[in-house]
């Protein structure tokens, strides 16, 4: 027995229509708020650029390092695993490795997010199987682009992380990203937020790191870490270099699939 096609009433075209102009508004603006943090970017890296050759400074992306708070200006404090010549390097992965991946991150970059939420395992397994060693980079410049503190805020509370082991600012820094508030918001800024974040990873909050975060012990820290990133000459985030060779790691404004960027690795380490 066979029957005749369902009719699309008039109401239901004009409801699918409305349906439709609503995902094309949505999109677009997902499209503008990315758009908006890419220009701040771009225009920041400009205006460092001009500063840096009338002042005579090595100066990149936002460039701030004061802080305003005493934390942020009390002593020095490195976190224990730091490494590199001045304590700003977070290396994860076999010492060694032959190959090295730079990843230049700030914690509150939405690319940075997409990254590391798409291609970020396999970022990792790669660096598990030995291909390469990964050195974390990080920044704080949107803190002043965007206004707040929450990327020195995460960066501190992930020096926290750091002394407790590499392995636990892996796992942190993956459950930042994972977490990432919107751009227009600061959650990162709040130390009790960042602390709930903190049970997602296990045995990270020890009496110690509860305290280095709420203390703001590593805040100095952040800040000497910013200070590396504006002198690399990197002048957005993410940036990803393996031994050297910046890696094209967005694609048509999306971060590339595992599958690309293995490639990337390959054709690089052949």
């Amino acid at each position: 027995m066979s029957t005749s096609p369902k009719k699309t009433s008039a109401g239901d075209r004009k409801a699918a229509r409305r349906a439709a102009t609503e995902r094309m508004r949505e999109q677009r603006e997902r499209a503008e708020r990315s758009a908006r943090i890419r220009r701040r970017t771009v225009v920041g890296a400009a205006s460092a650029v001009v500063l840096a050759l009338a002042a005579g400074v090595a100066f990149a992306v936002g460039g701030s390092s004061g802080s305003g708070d005493a934390a942020a200006d009390g002593p020095l404090v490195v976190p224990a695993n730091a490494g590199g010549a001045d304590g700003t390097v977070i290396t994860y992965g076999k010492a060694d490795a032959p190959h090295t991946l730079e990843v230049y991150e700030d914690f509150r970059c939405p690319f940075c997010e997409q990254l590391e939420t798409t291609t970020g395992p396999t970022v990792q397994q790669l660096a598990d199987a030995g291909s390469y060693k990964i050195e974390y980079r990080m920044a704080t410049f949107l803190d002043q682009g965007l206004g707040g503190k929450g990327s020195r805020t995460a960066l501190a509370a992930a020096g926290a992380a750091l002394n407790e082991g590499v392995d636990k600012f892996k796992q942190f820094h993956d459950v930042l990203y994972a977490n990432q508030p919107d751009e227009r918001e600061d959650a990162f800024a709040d130390v009790n937020h960042l602390l709930d974040l903190a049970d997602k990873v296990p045995g990270l909050k020890t009496d110690g790191f509860v305290k280095a975060v709420r203390e703001g012990t590593y805040l100095p820290w952040a800040n000497q870490v910013n200070k590396a990133f504006d002198k690399s000459g990197v002048t957005g985030t993410p940036t990803v270099r393996l031994d050297g060779q910046k890696l094209d790691v967005f694609a048509g404004g999306s971060a590339v699939s595992p599958e690309r960027f293995t490639a990337m690795v390959e054709q690089v380490t052949g």
